[in-house]
């Protein structure tokens, strides 16, 4: 069995990928800021890094944070990958980093660069956006009296489980570089995840569809956030809802 280190293993997707890498009977070390033994902050590296992957054979860098200062935690990662000898590097990307110009998702795209010019065997996945963050993003559009959403912006949600279990899968097998996107099973309107939202959760909300301005809105009405292709996910936002809020 293979010695896989997680970064982000206490969040969302690497605990997770984490948990069904252990079960699979491999060593697993987690990687985040304040979890022992190896509470590392990758923006800053150090010698808590190297030890952290001594004698590793792959990383899953799950790592992210909207506030910045991922692309210097991943030049560092990937300094300290190459002194420790790692084999491959596996990367969770976003469906739409080069086609939606969102600040974030160019740091995404930035990363996804830095590692293809490593040196490294790597492998990047790309999925559409996960349920647990579409429900974020609807209950904070749900807090006013009218639930204001984007006009005519289709998403495809995915289930984090189902990346977590492909996540695994690729750490598993050989460099692949960049593999095929991973898709939600249904290309649905902003507006009827909306109300879909609104039915699990028993609020009553009038739903208004906002058209918006700039290059953003446009690249996301036009489905840069979409994988059409690559619906190969099972869970509908439904069921997701379903198993979160009850029936």
């Amino acid at each position: 069995m293979t010695t896989i280190l997680v970064t982000g293993g206490t969040g969302t997707l690497g605990r997770r990928v984490t948990e069904r890498l252990r079960a699979d009977g491999h060593e697993m070390r987690v990687l985040s800021r304040h979890t022992q033994p190896h509470a590392v902050d990758l923006r800053v590296g150090g010698s808590g890094l190297d030890a952290a992957l001594a004698g590793v054979s792959t990383v899953v860098h799950c790592a992210s944070s909207p506030r910045g200062g991922d692309e210097t935690a991943a030049e560092r990662l990937i300094e300290a990958a190459r002194r420790a000898g790692v084999g491959h590097l596996v990367y969770i990307s976003i469906v739409g980093v080069d086609r939606v110009p969102l600040g974030y998702y160019k740091t995404k795209l930035a990363v996804e660069r830095r590692i293809e010019a490593s040196g490294l065997g790597w492998t990047v996945l790309r999925t559409t956006q996960f349920h647990d963050l579409l429900v974020g993003i609807l209950g904070g559009l749900a807090k006013p009296p009218v639930m204001l959403v984007p006009a005519g912006v289709p998403d495809q949600p995915v289930e984090v489980g189902e990346v977590a279990d492909r996540l695994a899968g690729l750490a598993l097998a050989a460099p692949a570089g960049r593999v095929a996107d991973m898709g939600g099973p249904e290309v649905r309107s902003l507006d009827s995840l909306a109300r879909a939202y609104l039915r699990a959760t028993g609020r009553r909300r009038a739903v208004a569809q906002v058209p918006l301005l700039g290059r953003t809105y446009r690249a996301a009405r036009a489905g840069g956030l979409l994988a059409p292709e690559q619906a190969v996910g099972r869970t509908t936002f439904e069921e997701y809802l379903k198993q979160r809020f009850g029936a």
